[in-house]
């Protein structure tokens, strides 16, 4: 079982799609499913859907925001189809595999899933570390959410039977520190924002694409909880250090 895998699903429309992706989870031995403001759930099309994987249905766990889907997890995946306006690192599901599984016991890996007409927005997929893009043909690239879980969810379990004596961490070694979870890059992002205001290196009325660089910078490190005290550490010294010069100033 693959217990540190957590699929997401961002609202979705209709619920049969949620019990394909519940029995599809099943066939490969995920079991952890979020749902974000879905349209409709519970629902009898889900169960009928799910067809022997209700159980996956009854544990899901529904909420009211991607934050609340994330909080916990270390390292995230973006499922996208399409080039976004900022180039952001990407695999395919292969390559997720290689990533995610060496991480069982050491974080919680959270793959998102968008909407059925228009998948992750900008803003969602900017909270990943990676995005993964599933290189189905270009003439008819368009996969059904529980199709896309199934094939991601399969190199996931071949990447378990396979080569699970052969996997390596992503960094080579066994990491010292655990990752930092979803919740603390968040309020290390929030103090990042707040400290280059004041410090008037980021104009609010002209962000142009500062900070989604600058998560993209920080996101592809995928720091550790340490390093992530660090940086705020540094951030506020930098921000006692700018009150110091502005009192300064103000006595002159």
């Amino acid at each position: 079982m693959s217990d540190h895998i957590r699929i997401v699903l961002v609202n979705t429309t209709h619920p049969g799609n949620i019990g394909g992706v519940a029995r599809a989870m099943k066939n490969m031995g995920v079991s952890d499913l979020c749902l974000v403001e879905p349209k409709s759930f519970p629902h009898p099309d889900a169960d009928a859907r799910a067809s022997g994987a209700t159980d996956i249905l009854e544990k899901a766990r529904v909420v009211s925001t991607l934050d609340e889907a994330l909080a916990d997890c270390g390292l995230i995946f973006g499922t996208s189809a399409r080039e976004r306006h900022i180039p952001w690192p990407l695999v395919n599901p292969r390559e997720l595999a290689a990533i995610a599984t060496p991480l069982e016991g050491k974080a919680r890996v959270a793959i998102l899933f968008g909407r059925e007409d228009r998948g992750l927005t900008n803003e969602e997929l900017q909270r990943c570390h990676h995005h993964v893009h599933i290189p189905a043909v270009e003439s008819f690239s368009s996969l059904n959410i529980a199709a896309a879980v199934q094939v991601i969810t399969y190199e996931l379990r071949m990447a378990q039977v396979v080569d699970q004596q052969a996997a390596r961490p992503q960094w080579g070694t066994d990491w010292d520190i655990e990752l930092a979870e979803q919740r603390e890059l968040e309020l290390m992002f929030e103090h990042l924002e707040r400290t280059l205001v004041e410090i008037e290196f980021l104009d609010p009325n002209n962000p142009r694409q500062l900070m989604p660089r600058l998560r993209r910078l920080l996101q592809r490190a995928v720091p550790d909880k340490v390093e992530v005290n660090v940086l705020r550490g540094i951030l506020t010294a930098i921000e006692r250090r700018s009150g110091q010069v502005k009192k300064d100033k103000s006595d002159v």
